[in-house]
């Protein structure tokens, strides 16, 4: 991979996380209880809305999102399905337990929605993030790496604010050296 490209990767990722991880810290200190089995883990937000641990999930679409949220749609994996996966730490490291669900759209032609997050500079993009909560939003809670896919197209797609969704061979990815859990290559664009 090119390393501008592995660069890019990283960051946008660790942006992801980064602003999963601040969230927690600064939650964590209001979410203790001295009521007996009233506290909850470190980890989740509280509130409306907020009822997912902190970069697990789909990621929270706020209520004041200049975006609208994704449209329901019948020919497109569901977000749903994508983030039900579980995790396991193993040996310093955590790693996906995908379901059957999961595991049934392995490299096999799927289509997925959700919101770009390029990485590279540029109008039209040819290796791109789909998130499932838009990134660029102030007022939602990106997801874990659940909630991203990672895009190959075979040719370059316009960039958009707006929602887009991406055709092509989706791959489960079970150790990936990025952490991502999902890729799309051979993607097109689809309307």
């Amino acid at each position: 991979m090119n390393p501008i490209l592995r660069n890019c990767l990283s960051r946008a990722f660790a942006l992801a996380c980064g602003l999963s991880f601040a969230v927690a810290s600064l939650q964590a200190q209001t979410l203790s209880s001295p009521v007996a089995g009233g506290a909850k883990p470190a980890a989740a937000v509280a509130g409306p809305g907020f009822d997912l641990p902190v970069g697990q999930g789909a990621g929270v679409h706020g209520a004041n999102s200049p975006f609208p949220p994704l449209s329901a749609r019948g020919d497109v994996v569901p977000w749903s399905v994508l983030t039900a996966v579980k995790t396991k730490n193993e040996k310093n490291r955590i790693l996906p337990v995908f379901t059957l669900d999961q595991m049934a759209l392995n490299q096999k032609t799927q289509r997925i929605q959700g919101f770009m997050m390029p990485l590279d500079p540029g109008e039209k993009q040819k290796h791109f993030l789909l998130s499932s909560v838009p990134l660029t939003c102030a007022f939602c809670l990106p997801g874990g790496p659940e909630s991203m896919v990672e895009v190959k197209t075979k040719t370059p797609v316009k960039y958009s604010m707006e929602p887009v969704v991406v055709e092509g061979r989706f791959l489960v990815l079970n150790d990936d050296a990025y952490g991502l859990y999902y890729r799309i290559t051979d993607a097109t664009s689809v309307k």
